[in-house]
């Protein structure tokens, strides 16, 4: 009897990959450079750049530092990323910096 195939892997977004992009796009928001948030958590900017872009699965701690210095807290930082885990599917095989695309769902 054949063994049967493993499904393909999932397509889901990764939590660090979604905390990332909102802490980026949190920082946009603000106009501050990776230099005057980095400062504030106490990080380099080379790691807070590696968090943003979801190269990076940073400690409970980690995170904490980084919203703090965005001015924002944890509960409203894993409230979006839960909302966009909720709403975000996976588009195609469209990559970009080597990640999955992604687009609201309908």
């Amino acid at each position: 009897m054949a063994a049967t195939p493993d499904p393909a892997p999932s397509t889901e977004p990764l939590w660090r990959e979604l905390v990332g992009d909102e802490l980026r796009r949190r920082r946009r928001e603000r106009g501050a450079t990776l230099t005057e948030i980095a400062e504030r958590a106490g990080i380099s900017p080379q790691y807070l750049s590696e968090i943003e872009r979801g190269r990076k699965e940073p400690s409970s701690e980690m995170i904490a530092a980084v919203a703090g210095a965005l001015g924002i807290t944890l509960l409203d930082l894993t409230t979006r990323v839960a909302r966009d885990l909720v709403t975000l599917r996976p588009v195609g095989d469209l990559r970009r910096e080597g990640r999955q695309a992604y687009a609201m769902a309908a």
